[in-house]
């Protein structure tokens, strides 16, 4: 059984490593957000919070270094949602139903695609991180090397949950549609509200009531609010908001994760098995 997971799984990376266009761009695209976005805005939004007054333990850091969490989550979410386009190409190249009529357990095929997005989302992170801190975010600053690997443990914990439950609703998206086209127009019109409505890029308290409830729920914020809880530190202040984490929010905030992870993938294990590929 741990052989189809495996084929599935080592398919989707060798694809993935040798169309060089999709490896490069997959990885240069959030280093230029980060480069030319955070910088550009950075300069910016540095200059309005100048002079504000800061608590007691609490340390400033700049926009660079806030939106740099935003980045790694926007990576994860496009990465993760365009995962299920191989098992498009699959039904429409006929070897979706080769692999349906097979004796392997349906689980697998979500699995491995599963697997495989959840790796190239860790590669896409630590990535992020590491030309974020040569640019100048201040991740893991003050840190011990144990703090540090520990970081980056945490990071890494919640994009593979994260990037898990939107590749089972990926999965399940597109074992459902019949052109490519129709499914990146679902996930275009998916990517706006759930990146726009987080606190990837700025904080969510002059949003409207309703936003701020879609906020809250957001798995994206609570991606955003563990990377930033390891990647900074459970106390700082960024564009004049005072931001602290307790290890229960954080543990609500992975459990949030958990429950929307479950819950795509019984969504998607429920259309893979109604599926019918002719």
């Amino acid at each position: 059984m741990s052989y189809g997971f495996m084929t599935i799984y080592w398919r989707d990376m060798i694809r993935f490593v040798r169309f060089k266009t999709l490896l490069v761009s997959s990885l240069l695209q959030p280093a230029l957000w980060l480069a030319f976005f955070g910088i550009a805005m950075s300069s910016n939004f540095d200059k309005l919070t100048a002079g504000m007054p800061v608590p007691a333990g609490a340390h400033v850091v700049g926009y660079l270094t806030f939106m740099g969490a935003g980045i790694i989550a926007m990576t994860t979410l496009f990465t993760s949602l365009f995962g299920g386009i191989v098992i498009l190409f699959d039904k429409n190249w006929g070897l979706m139903r080769e692999i349906l009529a097979s004796p392997m357990d349906r689980n697998h095929i979500i699995f491995g695609i599963g697997l495989s997005g959840v790796t190239k989302s860790f590669i896409q992170a630590i990535i992020i991180m590491a030309f974020g801190i040569l640019i100048g975010t201040a991740f893991f600053a003050g840190f011990t090397p144990l703090q540090t690997i520990t970081g980056v443990a945490g990071i890494l914990a919640f994009v593979a949950m994260f990037a898990l439950g939107f590749l089972f609703l990926s999965a399940a998206i597109a074992i459902s549609m019949e052109s490519p086209e129709g499914l990146q127009g679902v996930i275009t019109l998916l990517t706006m509200p759930i990146f726009f409505a987080s606190n990837a890029l700025y904080p969510v308290d002059t949003f409207p009531d309703i936003l701020k409830i879609i906020s809250i729920y957001n798995p994206m914020t609570l991606l955003i609010t563990g990377i930033r809880y390891f990647a900074i530190g459970p106390d700082f202040i960024a564009l004049g908001k005072h931001y602290v984490y307790t290890p229960m929010d954080i543990a609500g905030a992975f459990g949030g994760l958990s429950i929307f992870t479950l819950i795509m993938f019984a969504f998607a294990y429920w259309r893979f098995k109604k599926a019918v590929v002719t």
